[in-house]
């Protein structure tokens, strides 16, 4: 029996998640996430892995198995049903619930497989065991998948509190047991590797969020990433006798839903519509649209119909910053204050959120006892962390797996090899709802715009004198044209000189003619004003 296993996405970033076990000729696909754009990367949605591998695969996938209802775990499932829309698709009961509406809202539709934590399940020649685990959404948990040569456990985002009940509790009696039964490869994450302690109670804020609503009598609004129902019921239990408005569809959705469940505990009749928005006692949550802030930063901007921020309100950032989004964030948080708004962000290095850090890696190492270990889930320097804990834990430094995205580990008989396998990945851009339209080469071409703007050079030529008729530089976003017209009248001289020199014979080589305007115009440009517009010609005859 040969064993690969190996990630498309969620090594050496945040994100992205998507873990492919290969047992002979079977494919399992644990979580299949996608990553936010960053500040650079203008335009672009989010990014999911290259799924060329499993697209060429597609006969050997026996399911992609989601551990819990977050975008870096499920959020590129829409995506690639364009290519594989029969995949089976295995998830809890919240969790599809989740992925049910988002694909609703691509109009889409998925073979969508409800499991149930604890009840093994036969798939293909193998057996997968879902295990609950506590994270910051309910019913998440972990794979274990059985094969001859021992388990192999994915554990995706957990930490371990005793506090948490119901939906969010951690079965670990199951853990020990899977670990008694010999596991050949523990993949755990390592978002919060280094650091130190358990990240519970930490992650705990309804002391501070009860202080914090209690304090401020006046309007509070407070953007929340709507995957986050352990700190939503926290904020819930805080508001007492005062009015809940909700802003946001998705967010709306996920609240009633998951009251009725019983998933989150709250009066209904303590929620208002947007006609209460003007009312100075109301708590306002809000979430993220398409990317992170754009719903609050249209509310500050002014643009949103329902509510308009005022100097009375506070403002509450009740979510960590997005990695990447720091200097979004930044510009959103100072137009916040010039509103006079009282602005708070709660500190994540106080707050945390539902990840495991170095003592909880270190129980599930002494639960599990796996044979080789595979840290998974974020930065590199965090991979080295969590395998760091692992030689602390004991563990021979010849059995911790450190790889980056498309590097295959090789089990034969139960032993790793050292056999070298390398699958191709990326990142396939999204901009909008259509896949892989957004390169390198785009992206840089809208940062030369936003950074230099463009210039356009006209010229209309007659056809049978070859005398230019008529003329104009137009540009946009490069200088202001009124205090810079003897820069424009330059360049538009050096154009008719160019294209003088180069009518003089019948035949003219307009491709020649404009790559002549296009190199002399640029490099005049950079030597006077130290731009580089985007320059682009358009020529006509007539």
């Amino acid at each position: 029996m040969k064993i690969k296993i190996f990630a498309l996405g969620g090594l050496n970033e945040n994100g992205k998640n998507m873990y492919v076990v290969e047992v002979d000729d079977e494919i399992y696909v644990f979580d299949a996430g996608l990553k936010y754009a960053d500040d650079k990367m203008l335009g672009v949605d989010y990014i999911i892995p290259n799924y060329d591998y499993l697209i060429k695969n597609k006969d050997k996938i026996k399911g992609i198995f989601i551990t819990h209802a977050h975008d870096e775990q499920m959020g590129a499932i829409s995506d690639i049903l364009n290519d594989i829309p029969y995949i089976n698709i295995f998830g809890t009961k919240y969790t599809l619930d989740i992925l049910k509406e988002e694909l609703k809202e691509d109009n889409k539709t998925a073979n969508l497989i409800e499991i149930k934590p604890h009840r093994k399940m036969k798939i293909g020649k193998n057996e997968i065991f879902p295990i609950s685990l506590s994270h910051s959404v309910p019913e998440t948990v972990g794979y274990v998948l059985y094969t001859t040569y021992g388990a192999i456990f994915y554990t995706g985002h957990f930490v371990f509190d005793p506090s948490m009940k119901g939906a969010y509790k951690t079965d670990i009696g199951k853990l020990a047991y899977v670990g008694k039964q010999g596991v050949l490869c523990l993949l755990s994450e390592s978002t919060y590797a280094s650091n130190i302690g358990y990240t519970s109670p930490n992650h705990r804020a309804y002391n501070y969020l009860k202080e914090l609503i209690s304090s401020n009598p006046g309007r509070i609004i407070l953007n929340i990433y709507k995957g986050q129902i352990f700190r939503i019921q926290e904020i819930l239990n805080c508001i007492d006798n005062r009015k809940l408005v909700i802003l946001g569809k998705s967010l709306e959705n996920n609240i009633l839903k998951s009251i009725e469940n019983g998933i989150i505990n709250f009066d209904k009749s303590k929620i208002g519509s947007v006609h209460h928005m003007d009312k100075n006692s109301i708590v306002l949550v809000c979430d993220e649209r398409e990317k992170p802030y754009s719903n609050i930063k249209r509310i500050v901007k002014g643009y949103d119909k329902f509510l308009t921020l005022s100097d009375t309100d506070t403002v509450v950032f009740a979510s960590p910053v997005y990695d990447g989004m720091e200097k979004t964030a930044t510009m959103l948080f100072d137009d916040i204050a010039k509103i006079g708004c009282n602005l708070i962000t709660m500190p994540s290095s106080k707050y945390p959120s539902l990840h495991a850090s170095s003592e909880d890696l270190m129980l599930m190492l002494d639960l599990m006892k796996p044979k080789y270990y595979f840290p998974v889930i974020g930065e590199y320097r965090y991979q080295v962390a969590n395998a760091e804990i692992a030689k602390q834990f004991g563990m021979n430094e010849d059995n911790i797996i450190l790889n980056l995205n498309g590097a295959v580990a090789v089990f034969e008989k139960g032993l790793l090899t050292k056999e070298s396998i390398i699958i191709k990945t990326d990142d396939i851009l999204i901009d909008g709802k259509t896949v892989g339209d957004v390169g390198e080469l785009v992206i840089k071409d809208r940062e030369m715009l936003g950074e230099n703007g463009i210039v356009l050079a006209i010229a209309i030529i007659d056809k049978k004198t070859k005398k230019v008729l008529s003329s104009d530089i137009v540009n946009k976003g490069f200088i202001y044209t009124k205090d810079n017209l003897e820069l424009i009248n330059n360049a538009k001289e050096m154009m008719l000189n160019i294209i003088k020199d180069n009518t003089k014979s019948s035949y003219v080589d307009y491709a020649k003619v404009k790559n002549e305007i296009r190199d002399k115009i640029g490099k005049y440009f950079y030597q006077e004003t130290e731009s580089k517009p985007i320059i682009l010609i358009m020529m006509q005859e007539i």
